[in-house]
């Protein structure tokens, strides 16, 4: 059933009419052509698809439309300010932690929403934060080393 969803979409008040059950990433991706979220398993379990509801990091292939209603939502694409990257995307790229690329959006996004919840976290607890994100390329020390140097920043 359609409905009318108002909602902060990378700092711009948004106003949508979409099936309140569908899928915030196909909304994101094909609906407002922000591809930056990628889909990777659609089932959650690989944080591809990571965005920022509320400032925290969420799975958007299983977060459905409806609950996006007057909240804010941030995509990669709206981490960068003024057209400067965020410290955290300057970090990955000082880093290398981002081979291929394809995870990096929900890498960093996740990241950011550990760094607002704990802004000096230790080494084990990135590692926690991050464990349910994953990387095919086997950038994970470089990710944590980005982190870590964000969160000394």
């Amino acid at each position: 059933m359609k409905e009318t969803i108002n909602f902060k979409l990378n700092g711009k008040s948004t106003r949508l009419t979409v099936d309140g059950e569908r899928m915030l990433l196909w909304v994101l991706r094909t609906d407002l052509d922000l591809t930056g979220t990628k889909f990777g398993c659609g089932i959650s379990a690989c944080g591809a698809c990571t965005v920022l509801v509320d400032n925290e990091a969420v799975r958007s292939c299983q977060f459905p439309m409806k609950y996006v209603n007057g909240k804010e939502v941030i995509t990669i694409e709206g981490l960068a300010k003024n057209g400067d990257l965020h410290p955290l995307q300057k970090a990955f790229r000082e880093h290398d932690a981002l081979q291929c690329g394809f995870c990096t959006p929900g890498m960093i996004l996740t990241a950011y929403s550990l760094l607002l919840k704990n802004p000096n976290p230790s080494r084990d607890e990135i590692i926690d934060g991050m464990n349910d994100n994953l990387c095919r390329c086997g950038a994970h020390n470089r990710i944590i080393q980005a982190i870590e140097t964000t969160s000394k920043k």
